[in-house]
């Protein structure tokens, strides 16, 4: 889709927040620049890397390309800045170590023009660091996704289907207007959950106007390998219960807003209390064998390897 570029007023604004991708920089603009789309303007903002990042950016001579630099802010700020200097008409959000499928904004404008929708996100493609992607379906993440959209069908509701899981799985999936980013506003304050809360938020702000391209696989979605358990699958995972529980409570009419908060609170309480109890009881694990721990392990280090970046 060839279409004349007017800089001044782009019909798409790409923002890609960079931190510390020497690795895969290079081959997000590509992304970017190598659109069947090429009526918009990207935006990087190098949020204080300390290796190549920087230097890389701005080696490409593309008079859609504008680079500015800022001491480290964390990501949703960035992103923040990227939104405020965005003049498109539409608004995608790229993180710099992912990917979009050459036809991904011709494909968002196209469902965008027969909908109406003012958010639209799609499905992902799953990839390693070098690029590989995981098709096989017993691998953690691609069992955690698909949990996610086997209940999005089952429940035909998308903002029930957020509710038990984020399928958008990244910033990097938005595509909104920008008259639904101006009246759903910034990016808050959490550093793993900024994206899950945007949705939310979007699709409270565009009530019946957030749509899933449930069987397209525009976006390749980075998984990487080095990352290790830490504290943010413990601040990750307790976001995630205040993020439920608020935009649960949103959909809740107002005389029983108490009673289910109530509720949901104690159900949390009994179950650290089922689990602080089981732990009590359970017989000593032999030492040097910690089968179900690994498992354990294994199974955060998935979920948290790109919420830490």
């Amino acid at each position: 889709m060839r279409v004349k570029q007017n800089r001044d007023c782009p019909l798409i604004s790409i923002i890609i927040p960079a931190y510390n991708h020497e690795k895969f920089i290079g081959a997000a603009v590509d992304s970017v620049l190598g659109q069947s789309v090429n009526d918009f303007e990207l935006i990087v903002i190098n949020d204080g890397s300390t290796d190549q990042t920087g230097e890389i950016v701005q080696s490409y001579e593309d008079k859609r390309l504008s680079y500015y630099s800022q001491e480290n802010q964390d990501a949703y700020n960035t992103i923040n800045r990227g939104l405020s200097l965005a003049k498109g008409k539409f608004i995608a959000i790229l993180n710099s170590d992912d990917l979009f499928t050459s036809n991904r904004l011709e494909r968002l404008l196209e469902h965008q023009k027969k909908t109406g929708a003012e958010c639209i996100i799609t499905d992902v493609i799953p990839i390693s660091d070098s690029g590989e992607e995981f098709t096989d379906p017993e691998f953690g993440w691609n069992l955690w996704h698909q949990k996610n959209r086997t209940f999005y069908f089952e429940c035909g509701d998308i903002y029930t289907a957020f509710l038990k899981g984020n399928f958008m799985v990244t910033t990097s999936n938005l595509f909104m207007t920008a008259g639904a980013m101006n009246r759903t506003g910034e990016f808050c304050s959490l550093r793993y959950l900024h994206d899950y809360d945007y949705i939310f938020r979007l699709m409270l702000t565009c009530s019946g106007k957030v749509r899933y391209l449930a069987e397209e696989k525009l976006l390749y979605y980075r998984i990487h390998s080095g990352n290790t358990l830490g504290e943010a699958a413990i601040t990750g995972r307790e976001q995630d219960q205040e993020l439920i529980r608020k935009y649960m409570l949103k959909c809740i009419p107002k005389d029983y807003i108490d009673l289910v908060a109530a509720g949901s609170d104690r159900l949390v309480e009994l179950q650290k209390e089922l689990h602080e109890v089981k732990a009590a009881l359970a017989p000593p694990i032999a030492q040097g064998v910690r089968p179900a721990v690994k498992l354990l392990l294994e199974n955060l280090r998935v979920w948290i390897n790109k919420k830490s970046q």
